[in-house]
């Protein structure tokens, strides 16, 4: 709890007790003198609500009159003038009471957003001179090494250079399964150390690292306001000044027009205020969306802004990337064909890895693991990436060709035709002669089945898939889980021409969602309603090119990240219902004669405090 709500909380529970003084006193002594009993309720009235008027007083003098606190100021105050002491002093009370839920519930909500926050690192311990010494995070440069002890978080991105040890990944992933790690392994800022002393060669400097991208996304996050947010916030800036001219009207039309009762009119007016006051639908909604953003982020599903939220829930048309995204990216050559039979296995292999060997793309390393000694870079010489078609290189005097069949047939070389469902890396070289193929498969995510089946679960009318690898492999992919729409053989600028297609298809509604890896995938992220990464953990391109990004390399958090938008979606149209219908009735009640006071400050107050207790419902999405 804050020191602020603990301060209101005493202040209201101070003047609640002054007030129930008051009130004891008026019944006790009948014959208490007016001027007393008028200070009691006042000294209660301003310890209570004090800070009501002074914040409405300041508004005035800024220029911003219509706001909550000064429906309160005016409606109470002028309960004093017509001599309802109790229910002013009450009305302020209730009040206070649902603004100390609301900052609790607000600081809940944001408390499981902002949880993150626990992320960011106090300070890095820096080898300097052969000693270690603590400096900020943003004092370490690319190359340096720093120690993090058992307990402390890691403060850069880096590789092990010394020692082993477990992490604790829970603020990131929101998985509790400890990650190890040894010497060479890649590290991410944020994690937590566990049990052993590691040396870490830094990668990044503080300002490119994981963990303050991921801070800037959750800083962000809330200034990204979702349609229903807006119209609300422009609801309010309406509804005030209207509703403190019908109070108006509703206080001196009535008794010049019926010749009296100007005290029995006012009160109606000034239980109108109370009712009208905007604070349900103000807060709630807000909290709403911030609660399914905290309920997401527990999960390790990072949603940039309530706008995204909003969006996922009217989702109709899924397109995923194949590779990184369905199936876990980890290439293995589980077959060396040679065409010739002067060529054997492991010289087709020692080429293939020799012209792949300037390369990142997954493959590439696939093949350098599988030969398995080191790359005498020296024999290699003029590489050319050719995008998806594959490498020219030169290989001890030769120019090789390593990649698919468009490479082959581009360069004159009749390619084989196998039967196998993989990646096929075809080998040949300028001599026009083809030396073979290599085949490489990849896995499939353990839940990535699961994951298209709680997609359909969900509503999602179309599920797409878009690979660059062969018609084949798609096949079998696409087979194997349930997707009966697939794409195959695609370049990267064929992904974005197919979903450019898909948007003409889909509803006016309804919303186009892609997910990627967020490596290879920025122009196709950037393209879709909402684009979603997978597997953020260490992904600079995931966490910058993605509106939403998935922590961990689970594609079944695809279909939860729905569910919560929905249920978000879905309590922020209770509160709205709720909030207008309840505060319609007792208006035209209180307009009527029929409602008073107290009904008023249900109305407000207690439409407002369960408008608020079911937005909290948002930040526990199972």
């Amino acid at each position: 709890m804050s020191k602020k709500l603990k301060k209101r909380m005493k202040r209201v529970i101070i003047g609640a007790v002054i007030y129930a003084i008051a009130i004891l006193l008026s019944v006790w002594l009948q014959q208490i003198p007016w001027f007393i009993h008028l200070t009691a309720f006042l000294i209660a009235y301003v310890v209570i609500g004090g800070d009501v008027v002074k914040k409405a007083l300041k508004n005035i003098g800024r220029g911003q009159v219509f706001d909550e606190n000064f429906l309160m100021m005016i409606a109470t105050v002028g309960a004093f003038f017509v001599g309802d002491y109790k229910e002013a002093v009450a009305v302020m009370l209730f009040y206070q009471v649902g603004e100390c839920f609301q900052s609790y519930a607000v600081g809940k909500s944001r408390k499981s957003i902002t949880g993150l926050m626990d992320i960011r690192p106090d300070s890095a311990n820096l080898c300097r001179d052969g000693e270690w010494i603590t400096v900020e995070p943003d004092e370490v440069n690319v190359g340096d090494v720093i120690l993090v002890r058992p307990g402390e978080k890691i403060p850069l991105d880096g590789f092990v250079e010394k020692g082993s040890s477990s992490l604790d990944t829970m603020a990131l992933t929101g998985e509790s399964m400890p990650r190890d790690v040894a010497v060479c392994d890649e590290v991410i800022s944020g994690c937590v150390n566990k049990t052993g002393v590691l040396e870490i060669k830094v990668s990044k400097i503080y300002g490119q690292s994981t963990v303050a991208k991921i801070l800037e996304l959750v800083e962000n996050a809330s200034s990204k306001k979702s349609r229903a947010e807006n119209f609300i916030t422009k609801f309010a800036r309406y509804y005030t000044p209207i509703v403190v001219i019908c109070a108006a009207l509703l206080a001196v039309v009535p008794p010049i027009l019926l010749g009296g009762g100007w005290s029995e009119w006012i009160y109606r007016a000034l239980s109108f205020l109370v009712i009208s006051c905007p604070c349900a639908l103000v807060i709630s909604i807000p909290l709403s969306f911030f609660g399914g953003l905290g309920g997401a982020s527990k999960e390790g599903i990072l949603i940039k802004g309530s706008n995204y939220l909003e969006a996922l829930a009217d989702t109709e048309i899924v397109v995923m990337d194949k590779t990184g995204t369905l199936t876990k990216g980890n290439f293995e050559v589980s077959k060396v064909v040679p065409a010739k039979e002067d060529i054997t296995q492991e010289e087709l292999l020692e080429l293939a890895a020799y012209a792949e060997s300037y390369s990142n793309h997954p493959i590439s390393k696939s093949l350098l693991t599988a030969y398995g000694r080191e790359v005498d870079t020296s024999i290699i010489s003029d590489v050319k990436e050719i995008p998806g078609h594959g490498i020219v290189a030169m290989v001890k005097d030769r120019e090789i060709y390593a990649g698919n069949e468009k490479l082959m047939i581009s360069k004159g070389i009749s390619p084989a035709l196998p039967d196998d469902a993989g990646t096929i890396i075809h080998i040949g070289e300028s001599t026009g002669a083809y030396l073979g193929y290599i085949l490489i498969e990849d896995e499939m995510k353990k839940d990535a089945e699961s994951a298209i089946s709680d997609l359909k679960t969900a509503g999602v009318k179309r599920i797409i898939m878009l690979t660059g690898d062969q018609q084949k492999v798609a096949e079998k992919v696409a087979g194997k889980l349930g997707i009966s729409e697939f794409f195959a053989e695609l370049l990267p600028g064929d992904k974005v021409d197919k979903v450019e297609t898909l948007f003409m298809e889909k509803s006016e509604k309804g919303k186009l969602a892609f997910v990627g890896d967020g490596i290879n995938d920025a122009p196709v992220l950037a393209r879709a309603d909402i684009g979603i990464a997978m597997g953020g953990l260490g992904s600079d391109a995931a966490i910058e090119a993605a509106d939403v990004v998935i922590m961990t390399d689970e594609p079944s958090k695809l279909a939860r990240a729905m569910k919560i938008s929905r249920k978000t979606l879905g309590i922020v149209k209770q509160n709205i219902v709720f909030a207008i219908g309840i505060k319609v009735l007792v208006l035209l009640l209180a307009a009527a004669g029929m409602a008073s006071m107290w009904a008023a400050v249900f109305a407000d107050v207690g439409v407002a405090v369960i408008a608020i207790l079911n937005a909290m419902r948002a930040l526990k999405c199972r």
